[in-house]
């Protein structure tokens, strides 16, 4: 499948590293407002494809991208240090009229995978400005929230996290919500898992992966100025999803009908990802106060979507 990522910064960048590495597309393609900054992105990452897996990656203009199955959307202003992802709002809304009008000129039935912050929000403006059906634009939502609670949840209990099954829903951001009542560890509840193996999940414990997940993308942005190789990866494996018609359950972000009493409103859920897109959305069983957070979640990303009306 060849991909266009919009946007050759960090992020775009990472994301067209990690396909490059996992063998994710057979071609990439690089488009941004400094092409020189594209052509030296996709030459340093074509440099890596001869220890890895067949891809071509390459610069482009936004005509380069004709053919692409998906585009990738990471243009946009990064987060300052201290800056919610919310209050990217009003800079990186303007941005993605234009982004999405070159891509769409090229590519109209290209799906969209939005990674520009503040996502949820921007995934409904790529909605919106794409005119495609909702399955066919996808955030990446909290999929590297899910990763990194994951990998919590793993550290304390001595297992791989590919063991644990555990989500994050919601905003990516501030408000997101830690699905403790559904996670699991193999087959049993993460709560009974940990008794078995003498690492208990004491209120200490959740508080502390609670601020590991949330807290995170604030701690790397203080340190390092932002956020890139998590997001790359997790955008690669969306790829894969969509390439290969895998159907895997992946905490994306779409515009969804109803959450509580907020109607049509982009935010992360767990969701059946294959060739068409999102294939169908889960609702988790969740505990009382878990579905109020989500709710709230949604009612906060919702009066903030309302700004650009």
């Amino acid at each position: 499948m060849k991909i266009g990522i919009v946007g050759a910064g960090m992020v775009g960048s990472a994301a067209g590293y990690a396909l490059a590495l996992r063998g994710g597309a057979s071609e990439v393609v690089l488009v941004d407002l400094d092409a020189d900054y594209a052509r030296a992105q996709a030459e340093d990452i074509s440099h890596a494809v001869p220890f890895a897996h067949p891809c071509r990656v390459r610069a482009g203009e936004y005509g380069d991208l004709e053919g692409a199955g998906a585009v990738i959307l990471a243009a946009g202003v990064a987060q300052q240090p201290g800056e919610s992802r919310l209050s990217l709002l009003s800079r990186n809304a303007e941005v993605f009229a234009k982004v999405i009008a070159g891509v769409q000129g090229a590519a109209p039935d290209a799906l969209l995978l939005v990674a520009t912050n503040p996502v949820d929000i921007m995934t409904e403006v790529a909605l919106k400005a794409s005119g495609l059906p909702p399955e066919r634009v996808i955030g990446s939502g909290t999929i590297l929230d899910t990763a990194r609670y994951r990998s919590l949840l793993a550290t304390h209990l001595g297992i791989a996290a590919q063991s644990v099954h555990a989500y994050v829903l919601g905003e990516h951001g501030d408000s997101e919500v830690l699905a403790w009542s559904a996670a699991r560890a193999g087959t049993q509840p993460i709560a009974d898992f940990a008794a078995q193996v003498g690492a208990p999940i004491t209120d200490d414990v959740r508080a502390r992966i609670d601020d590991g997940v949330r807290r995170a993308a604030y701690r790397i942005i203080e340190g390092k100025g932002a956020t890139w190789y998590g997001i790359g990866a997790g955008l690669a494996r969306i790829v894969q999803a969509l390439r290969d018609d895998q159907r895997t359950v992946l905490t994306v972000s779409a515009v969804t009908p109803k959450v509580g009493e907020t109607r049509d409103v982009a935010l992360s859920l767990p969701r059946v990802v294959g060739s068409a897109g999102i294939v169908a959305t889960l609702m988790p069983d969740l505990a009382d106060d878990e579905t109020a957070a989500l709710r709230s979640s949604a009612a906060i990303l919702k009066e903030t979507s309302a700004q650009l009306v």
